[in-house]
């Protein structure tokens, strides 16, 4: 079964928002969020700490089990046109098990 990830900069709103919308597209099998395996070296401490640069969007990876190629295609149009509309960005890596 292709598993597709997505990766996501925006907000918890436009993430949960995405997730809601892969959970109502027909022929998909699983849709999950996952932790951010990446440490992240903001220390509080820092002479960086709390500047507006610092405090930008987040970055979210949702995988999503689809069940053929052209569910895969239509989840790709569906998310791309929602994180337009709602200013986010997006990115695609396919993988085929097998």
């Amino acid at each position: 079964m292709p598993m597709l990830r997505i990766r996501l900069t925006g907000s918890d709103d436009t993430a949960r928002a995405v997730i809601n919308l892969l959970q109502s597209v027909e022929g998909i099998e699983h849709v999950e969020e996952i932790d951010d395996l990446m440490p992240h070296m903001d220390d509080a401490d820092s002479s960086s700490a709390g500047l507006s640069d610092v405090g930008g969007p987040q970055m979210h990876e949702i995988e999503v089990e689809v069940g053929n190629p052209a569910t895969a295609r239509k989840v790709r149009e569906a998310v791309e046109a929602l994180a337009f509309d709602l200013d986010a960005l997006v990115e695609f890596e396919e993988e085929e098990e097998g």
